[in-house]
């Protein structure tokens, strides 16, 4: 079946992994200074699944945009010191991207996470051969929640949104999938069935080996 325009295509951060409350920590750690302090309900809204540049323009506005990269690049090395060897895969993922990988599937990661972050997370996690490419949001015209990244996810993975599935754990990941036009499973890791589902996912699941998302994977995937 390889080549029948078949992908499966993930966040990284909250999905493959959940992160989410070690960005929290390194958000607080940085942007407290600058005024801001975020709970999880709130950071859930306003920051994660959101590009760098995004969050920069929105609580950073009053800095130049040199100083507003500068400030995110310190928030990402705090994440990166506080995730160092504590990356851990959501229960079912290694075996998910196994079944993938022998049923010649190719997979994507897409994210709006920094590309050192993103390979810091894959590395850690030991996965990065199985993805045949990484989507960063912010090398792009437009990161989520455009569905610019996952059509250039499609792309690199020769498929087809119509054959494929995506897997996010946010907002604006899940409209940008879905905008994307491709069936999205939202995870829940931060954020609640009732929230993804209105977000536009067809799905939700607490983890891979959730026997229905299984169960959705295998119809879709033809496996």
């Amino acid at each position: 079946m390889s080549g029948s325009g078949r992908a499966l295509l993930f966040d990284i951060d909250g999905t493959l992994a959940d992160t989410d409350a070690l960005h929290l920590e390194a958000f607080n750690q940085v942007f407290a200074p600058h005024g801001h302090v975020f709970d999880r309900a709130r950071a859930s809204k306003e920051l994660m699944g959101f590009s760098n540049i995004s969050i920069s323009e929105r609580f950073l506005p009053g800095h130049p945009p040199e100083r507003q990269a500068a400030i995110m690049a310190q928030k990402e090395e705090a994440f990166r010191k506080l995730a160092s060897g504590q990356i851990k895969p959501v229960a079912g993922l290694v075996k998910l991207l196994a079944m993938a990988d022998s049923a010649g599937v190719p997979m994507v990661a897409v994210t709006n996470a920094p590309r050192p972050n993103a390979e810091m997370m894959l590395a850690g996690l030991k996965i990065m051969h199985r993805f045949k490419a990484v989507i960063i949001g912010d090398e792009l015209a437009h990161g989520k929640p455009h569905p610019l990244p996952y059509l250039e996810g499609l792309r690199a993975a020769g498929a087809a949104a119509g054959h494929s599935l995506a897997f996010e754990d946010s907002r604006s990941g899940v409209q940008a999938a879905s905008a994307a036009g491709i069936a999205t499973v939202g995870m829940r890791t931060s954020l609640g069935h009732e929230d993804l589902i209105a977000a536009g996912a067809v799905a939700t699941a607490a983890s891979f080996d959730d026997p229905e998302l299984l169960s959705l994977v295998t119809l879709k995937m033809d496996w």
